[in-house]
């Protein structure tokens, strides 16, 4: 366990009881931003075992979920690599060759220049020292805010050049989704290398449930973190039919973030058990965002592009939560 929480990026499933999942989120978008794509690969244990690659088109809002046999899923360390059969995953790039009735999909895209969420003893990754503790529901780590791409990939047919793009990387695992949650995130700014990342979510704990939170804004080489593990506090949370809007502070500063919803393709979602497609998920959100700090002196003010946005389950459980 201790070399899994400090590494996020591994593979956290040996040996756990059913149900269980673990999914891993690569963005893609190529340098023009004329092509978003979101690829997932993942497990889930349970009745249903099965191994996965989720491919969401962020142009068509569309989504398609390839299943593999269990056994195709293999998973090794130092240096960390997934494969499901003939694709591999790692924090260098991926490699998919797919051709199944639902579609094809192969080539490879290499990563570099990687800007993962500081890991410590005291406090491994995006989950802070809530990573430490067992009886999680989900958890969430962030293995690189921003990167450069190269390669390219053939898609139904159709290639496509990342070289020069920008990718995003970070992953779950656990029993489940939250109840409700909204999730967000963009590294295309006016400022390059420049990225935001936001996760607000019902979280059960001890019988209860409290509103857990994950922000984090990328600027000028510095993450700017406001958390539930930092001490930071939400001072507004609005989720709206077409927006969503969040002001959180911490010691020293102040992040307004303000989101405009778009059309998205459905992805699965792990339930405790099984994968049910029936989340809504768009890469064509823009969120703007401020970061002052508490004397009300503006640090950065920008509209992020290629907006990742998902908005999902108990929305007034989550807006009525501490």
């Amino acid at each position: 366990m201790f070399r899994t929480v400090l590494n996020p990026g591994f593979y956290h499933g040996e040996g756990k009881r059913e149900p269980f999942f673990e999914g891993w989120y690569f963005k893609l978008v190529d340098a023009p931003e004329s092509c978003r794509y979101a690829v997932i690969p993942g497990v889930f244990i349970g009745k249903d075992s099965h191994a996965f690659i989720q491919v969401l088109d962020g142009n068509l809002a569309r989504s398609r979920y390839f299943r593999f046999d269990f056994d195709s899923f293999t998973a090794s360390q130092d240096p960390f690599e997934v494969s499901i059969g003939n694709n591999r995953f790692s924090e260098t790039g991926i490699a998919l060759d797919i051709d199944e009735p639902e579609g094809a999909l192969s080539g490879h895209v290499r990563f570099s220049g990687l800007n993962p969420w500081p890991v410590s003893v005291g406090s491994p990754g995006a989950m802070g020292w809530y990573a430490w503790i067992p009886f999680m529901q989900c958890y969430h780590g962030v293995l690189s805010l921003d990167h450069d791409l190269a390669g390219g990939l053939t898609i139904d047919g159709e290639s496509f050049d990342f070289a020069g793009g920008r990718g995003y990387i970070e992953k779950d695992w656990g029993r489940a989704f939250p109840k409700g949650y909204v999730w967000l995130q963009s590294n295309h700014f006016a400022t390059p290398g420049s990225s935001v990342t936001c996760s607000v979510a019902v979280i059960p704990w001890m019988g209860r449930a409290f509103r857990g939170y994950i922000i984090g804004l990328w600027h000028g080489g510095r993450l700017y973190r406001f958390a539930t593990h930092t001490g930071a506090r939400i001072e507004q949370l609005d989720i709206g039919e077409t927006s969503l809007g969040i002001r959180v502070r911490n010691r020293t500063h102040r992040l307004h973030i303000h989101a405009q919803r778009a059309q998205g393709g459905l992805l699965h979602e792990p339930t405790g058990a099984s994968m049910l497609q029936r989340v809504e998920e768009t890469m064509l959100a823009t969120v703007a965002v401020t970061l002052s700090d508490l004397d009300g002196q503006v640090l950065f003010e920008e509209e992020g592009r290629n907006a990742g946005l998902e908005v999902q389950g108990s929305l007034d459980t989550l807006m009525a939560l501490k």
